[in-house]
């Protein structure tokens, strides 16, 4: 066996993880086996391969064996994000990007190492440059800066305490009592507390949501007729929270999405109070009632609002990983979080939106039922999930599907768990049926729907480009194939 067998980073972390839990020194080993500490240092820093005669003699002052320190396994989960670390600094986006190496010591928090790896991964693995990084286009820009905030927001379970405590606060400044919905007084209340009125107008612009003029302290909204109740409160929340939480204007894509986030946020822990909210919470996973359904009734809002609040709070008060899904009829993700080990389809560089579920998935088989909610249990490549979906405006024009979901081990916390859908989605893919695909592969041609989203649709430059975007093709070939039509391939 030669030195380039094992990886002299991950050898490193053994010889030092054995090391001290032999209790020894730097100095103390290195007596017992000849050997200064500043070499030993070296090696467990990953700087120098030893030589088979020096690993046998380590093994031997550490009472273990040569093939204990050479296991290619990082002797824990802090050792092995350090070693992936550690491989990310050396490739080419630190240099290209010319940001300075981070050690990772012991003072390296435990949550920015994570953030740090997972910032990495986030990163398509292409040859970078610094000419090439200066002319991205710009939605290639918003695709990276939206990873890089997907990978931040599940090593924090999707919770921002801060806004928590910002909430929490500006809703005992406008007098909510602590137990159910907000009313509408206590929304009128919280915009005073901030200074401002709510007015709602004929002949708002048709790309705002609202419109606010700082100058006059007014906020902007549409009447009535044009805008739900339900709805107004969600949007003058959202207004709101830009101001509450001091944002400033800018110009920067990834500055702008993040301020999104953060005022949606706000929206929603004010909607659906903290405190309260996990108190109905905890009842309902310890009756094993869980219901995003009983969320929804209680605070007055969507049903996508409380999915997605579920998330904020699921993991960090009820110890649930979870994973949410918005898409539309085709199963285009729209909104995706996990934290529960779930893989998303994505693009090579790891962008999920404009990606398609397997038709296999729940969110993709609530379409053909009556059920109001479908519950199913789902094994795909990466494991066996549950979720519940949820069809929104089924009958109006932009219709979406909004998905909840766990790890099956967790799904009898929910109602619902104990559904008996199961379905096997593992290796699911359009060539499973490569016969039908060859059969009308150039004779088939559809025209995509109103519906179908032309962006979202366009596959990324690395990949083969399809004459139909946004069409799925095996849908379209079964569906001639129930017509009784024949076709012949050259």
């Amino acid at each position: 066996m030669g030195t380039q067998a094992f990886d002299p980073v991950v050898l490193g972390h053994r010889l030092r993880h054995l090391r001290r839990e032999a209790g020894l020194t730097l100095a103390v080993l290195g007596e017992r086996i000849g050997r200064p500490a500043s070499y030993l240092s070296q090696v467990e820093n990953g700087r120098i391969e030893p030589k088979l005669g020096v690993l046998g003699e380590l093994a031997d002052a550490l009472g273990c064996t040569t093939v204990e320190l050479l296991d290619p396994t990082p002797p824990s989960h802090r050792a092995a994000l350090e070693i992936e670390l550690d491989h990310h600094q050396g490739g080419q986006w630190r240099t290209t990007l010319e940001l300075p190496e981070v050690r990772a010591g012991a003072r390296l928090d435990d949550d920015v190492l994570e953030t740090l790896v997972g910032l990495y991964r986030a990163l398509p693995d292409v040859e970078v440059s610094r000419s090439g990084l200066a002319n991205l286009e710009a939605g290639d820009r918003a695709r990276m800066a939206n990873i890089a905030l997907r990978t931040e927001m599940r090593a924090r379970d999707n919770y921002f305490a801060d806004i928590e405590q910002r909430a929490a606060e500006d809703l005992a400044a406008a007098g909510y009592g602590g137990e159910g919905p907000p009313t509408e007084k206590d929304m009128v209340d919280l915009a005073a507390h901030h200074g401002f009125i709510v007015e709602r107008v004929k002949g708002m612009p048709r790309t705002a949501r609202s419109v606010t003029d700082t100058r006059r302290r007014v906020i902007y909204i549409p009447q009535r007729d044009d805008l739900s109740v339900r709805a107004a409160r969600s949007v003058v929340l959202q207004t709101l929270g830009h101001f509450a939480l001091e944002h400033a204007e800018t110009t920067d894509f990834e500055g702008y999405l993040r301020q999104r986030i953060e005022s949606n946020y706000y929206a929603a822990a004010t909607l659906i109070p903290e405190q309260a909210a996990v108190g109905f919470l905890s009842g309902a996973k310890d009756g094993h009632d869980l219901s995003i359904e009983d969320l929804k009734e209680r605070y007055y809002v969507s049903y996508e609002m409380a999915a997605h609040r579920f998330t904020n709070l699921a993991t960090r008060h009820l110890g649930l990983s979870v994973h949410f899904i918005r898409t539309d009829p085709e199963g285009t993700i729209t909104k995706a979080y996990e934290n529960d080990g779930l893989r998303f389809p994505a693009d090579p560089d790891g962008g999920l939106e404009g990606a398609r579920l397997g038709r296999q998935w729940g969110a993709r088989q609530a379409w053909d039922g009556s059920d109001l909610l479908h519950y199913q249990h789902t094994s795909i490549d990466s494991g066996e999930y549950w979720c519940v979906t949820y069809v929104e405006n089924a009958t109006e024009r932009t219709p979406y599907a909004v998905t909840l979901g766990c790890r099956a081990t967790e799904a009898g916390f929910f109602r619902g768990g104990d559904t008996l859908r199961r379905i096997n989605a593992t290796g699911e893919d359009d060539q499973a049926e490569p016969d039908l695909l060859r059969r009308w592969d150039g004779v088939a041609w559809p025209s995509a729907s109103e519906r179908s989203f032309v962006l979202t649709a366009l596959p990324s430059s690395s990949r083969e480009f399809s004459p139909f975007p946004g069409i799925d093709l095996l849908d379209v070939y079964r569906f001639l194939d129930r017509q009784g039509g024949t076709a012949t391939t050259s």
